[in-house]
């Protein structure tokens, strides 16, 4: 095995080792809540920077906000899938481009854990916060089968968080041949000093994610910082001797979206929570009648409400079922994992339909810079465009499983 790789961990990280296991559910959200008074302070700055400021990455390092989903062996909170949902609910509200990375970097200690022991110990014996980017662009990337590991070439857009991170999961798809067809789709993991990262996140929404693109050529990794997509797919894997819990027993490609979808969730609540506060004690402009008494705005009230509590109702049963299945200690089945993709889209294009909603009736008051609904309208429909969230892909997954249709099969 090739001499482990020798980094230095961000000035940023935490220098102390702390462990984060034993926090509960409730009390890892309710830290979300209590952050997001400061992030909210903060949301301006952060679109500004085009990526998390650094003060606000310590707080949610000091938080455990990052290693909810970090196996509890190395002192992560290694909670139940539906945390994602939660936590990133609870941080959206006031800050969707922080949520979105926190749910993205937060997932990436849950993916490590699929890898080699090895692998997670080069990175994790270095530093327990360490963060890490992704890019699931794998048509961007190509590599080659060589001695001890791959040759990757590739430029990859959407990697969200990777100003903040030392590390970064880049997919590439593997080939018979140069021309040949696919026959495999992988994660190579590599340190930032072995990629360049490209300032192209000029975005109209999530414009603090810092989702640039980065690109390397001919960049050896060693076969253990290499793991199959397919790896995912909640049958054992390369980590399963050292993380065996339910939490790495799940199908976590075919739960993807759930890493995010809660963003949309708290970009809904939030929108709601700003505009039916103001409507309370507004009057309409072209005629002093007070907003609340319009029985057109209390449907759409209504309407909106719905579509948010049902997405939240949603969200957390693909959440709960896949727990329930690892805990049985079953592999899911892959009408499930559809499902859960199907539930997804659906999910989330309740929640755009509810900031859609009450957009239209926070009037010409949503659209001034100065406030925040013009923020969580943008960023609803920037995370929208997400591959995880579109009826076109996820959907015709579900209608081709459920009809029977022949096809390739999906990477679930």
């Amino acid at each position: 095995m090739s001499k482990t790789f020798d980094w230095t961990p961000s000035a940023v990280l935490p220098r102390e080792r702390v462990s984060f296991a034993g926090v509960g559910y409730d009390d890892m959200v309710e830290r979300a809540h209590k952050l997001a008074p400061t992030l909210a302070a903060r949301a301006e700055q952060c679109e500004k920077l085009r990526r998390l400021p650094d003060e606000t990455e310590r707080d949610l390092h000091d938080a455990g906000l990052f290693r909810f989903a970090q196996p509890a062996r190395v002192g992560g909170a290694e909670l139940d899938v539906g945390i994602f949902v939660d936590v990133c609910a609870a941080l959206a509200r006031v800050c969707p481009s922080t949520a979105w990375n926190v749910g993205n970097l937060a997932s990436h200690h849950w993916m490590l854990g699929y890898f080699p022991p090895e692998t997670q110990e080069e990175l994790w014996d270095r530093s327990l916060d360490v963060l890490i980017a992704t890019s699931l662009a794998f048509a961007g990337g190509r590599g080659r089968k060589v001695d001890g590991g791959w040759e990757v070439t590739g430029r990859w857009p959407l990697s969200s968080g990777v100003d903040n991170s030392d590390w970064n999961m880049l997919g590439f798809m593997v080939r018979d041949g140069d021309n040949g067809p696919i026959v495999d789709q992988r994660f190579a993991l590599a340190h930032r000093s072995q990629y360049e990262i490209i300032d192209t996140w000029h975005a109209v929404g999530l414009c603090g994610t810092g989702s640039k693109d980065v690109t390397c050529k001919t960049l050896f990794v060693p076969e253990r910082r290499t793991l199959s997509a397919w790896a995912f797919n909640g049958k054992p894997h390369p980590g399963s001797t050292v993380n065996p819990s339910p939490l790495f027993r799940l199908p976590l490609l075919a739960l993807g979206p759930y890493v995010l979808s809660g963003v949309m969730l708290g970009c809904a609540q939030g929108a709601y929570e700003l505009v039916v506060g103001a409507a309370r004690k507004r009057n309409a402009t072209n005629t002093g009648v007070p907003v609340n008494a319009n029985p057109t705005v209390q449907i759409k009230v209504a309407e909106a409400a719905a579509r948010i509590d049902n997405a939240e109702v949603i969200m957390k049963r693909a959440c709960a079922h896949a727990m329930t299945v690892a805990r049985a200690g079953t592999e899911p089945l892959h009408e499930d994992k559809v499902r859960y993709r199907r539930d997804a889209f659906f999910a989330t294009r309740a929640c755009l339909e509810a900031v859609d909603i009450l957009m239209g009736v926070a009037g010409s008051g949503g659209l001034y810079t100065t406030g925040p609904m013009q923020r969580l309208f943008r960023d609803a429909h920037a995370a929208n465009a997400h591959v995880m969230f579109s009826p076109e892909i996820q959907g015709a997954i579900f209608g081709q499983h459920a009809l029977g249709t022949p096809g390739p099969a999906p990477l679930l």
